[in-house]
């Protein structure tokens, strides 16, 4: 039986993405087939996470119609199911058994979170399973080193230690605060604030939390206006980081805001409006609109064909990122695909994407070690930054 496809438009906009109705021969470990490779997703697709999940997916699945238009990887399609958690790591749970064990995917892809992702990884890990390109800076995922993790993206405490030395360097500012979400992904950027206030002899003035998949930020800000900070580092999801940065200015608090790239940098300057000017995003991936470096370029002309409606952004880059991972990967593998031989490839060398390296090895699972400063413009859209004196 031929597979069911939803249209491209459609399974943008659907939180659960199709399934193919036939199998086909095996060849190999799970996932695995004659004619195709299967992977999964388990990411948010609804509430205040859903761009992230809906995102990444997107990049992914550019990468593979990518590859796909041009016959596969070894005469085989790449495909993808998507399943929504929400952003809740009981649902995650549900999904990555669901994926390994029923639909029997090759690997899991492009998981969207820390909390979600620190309840799927050890089941990926105990099953053998790769887990690749997960959409978290946790210092979890990567130390200590876990064979079947593949990170694309810098860590937390590098986005944070970025966002310290340019305050401190660039504007001599020392009182610092944080919101943050009240959970593992919430402590693990505390946790990098924390150490990066201490190298410098710092204390950090003030801190505020909400509790994930909310809004609920009043409180904290109350809080974190009493100690008169010059600058606030949030580590949350859009919705909320953009309810607190509304409420902020419109009760006069203007210290300067920083957010860590998860957040989702298009759908937080969207919440934000007019109210977004001036705010900094660290990013982990280089900027979607410079075509002067190669991956980009194909990037967008990927996005463009697989969705020409789609609009470059950086989490949907992260995820063409780990779409043309796997793919370069894949096509390494001299003899049979397993789960194995795939790992066994990330570990043992560099990756060129197109202008941006990729560098694994013994006992080192993270790709890239750049972070990248943005800031959004009055219009809302955003422009890179050197400095934050510029």
């Amino acid at each position: 039986m031929a597979p069911f496809l939803l249209p491209v438009r459609l399974r943008l906009l659907f939180p659960i993405s199709f399934i193919l109705l036939f199998s086909g021969a095996t060849s190999g470990d799970p996932g695995v087939f004659d004619s195709r490779i299967l992977f999964g997703q388990s990411a948010a697709f609804a509430g205040p996470a859903r761009a992230l999940g809906l995102g990444m997916r997107e990049g992914i699945l550019a990468a593979f119609h990518e590859v796909n238009s041009r016959g596969g990887v070894k005469g085989r399609r790449l495909e993808l199911i998507s399943y929504d958690d929400g952003y809740e790591p009981d649902r995650a749970i549900l999904n990555t058994n669901r994926l390994i064990k029923d639909d029997q995917v090759f690997a899991l892809l492009g998981a969207v979170g820390t909390p979600t992702s620190k309840a799927a990884q050890p089941i990926a890990t105990q099953a053998g399973v790769p887990f690749v390109g997960p959409f978290t800076g946790a210092e979890f995922l990567r130390n200590p080193y876990k064979v079947n993790v593949v990170n694309v993206r810098a860590s937390y405490y590098q986005e944070t230690e970025a966002m310290v030395e340019r305050l401190t360097s660039d504007l001599n500012i020392t009182r610092i605060a944080i919101l943050y979400q009240d959970d593992s992904y919430g402590r693990a950027g505390l946790a990098g604030v924390e150490k990066a206030l201490a190298k410098r002899g710092l204390p950090l003035v003030a801190e505020g939390t909400y509790m994930r998949n909310t809004t609920a930020v009043k409180s904290a800000l109350l809080t974190i206006r009493k100690a008169d900070p010059e600058a606030v580092i949030l580590i949350g999801a859009y919705e909320p980081s953009a309810e607190f940065i509304k409420v902020a200015r419109r009760i006069g608090v203007n210290p300067l805001f920083l957010n860590v790239s998860f957040v989702g940098s298009k759908a937080l300057a969207s919440a934000l409006g007019e109210a977004g000017d001036g705010v900094i995003v660290t990013q982990v991936v280089p900027f979607p609109e410079d075509t002067s470096i190669p991956m980009v370029a194909d990037y967008q002309r990927a996005l463009r064909e697989f969705n020409p409606v789609g609009e470059p952004g950086f989490v949907s880059l992260e995820g063409y990122m780990v779409g043309k991972l796997v793919v370069q990967m894949l096509s390494r593998i001299e003899n049979s695909i397993t789960r194995e031989a795939f790992l066994s490839e990330l570990a043992t060398g560099s990756l060129d994407l197109g202008g941006i390296r990729l560098s694994y090895g013994p006992q080192d699972n993270q790709g890239m070690d750049q972070v990248f400063l943005t800031v959004i413009r009055p219009d809302g859209s955003f422009s890179p930054v050197s400095r934050l004196g510029d």
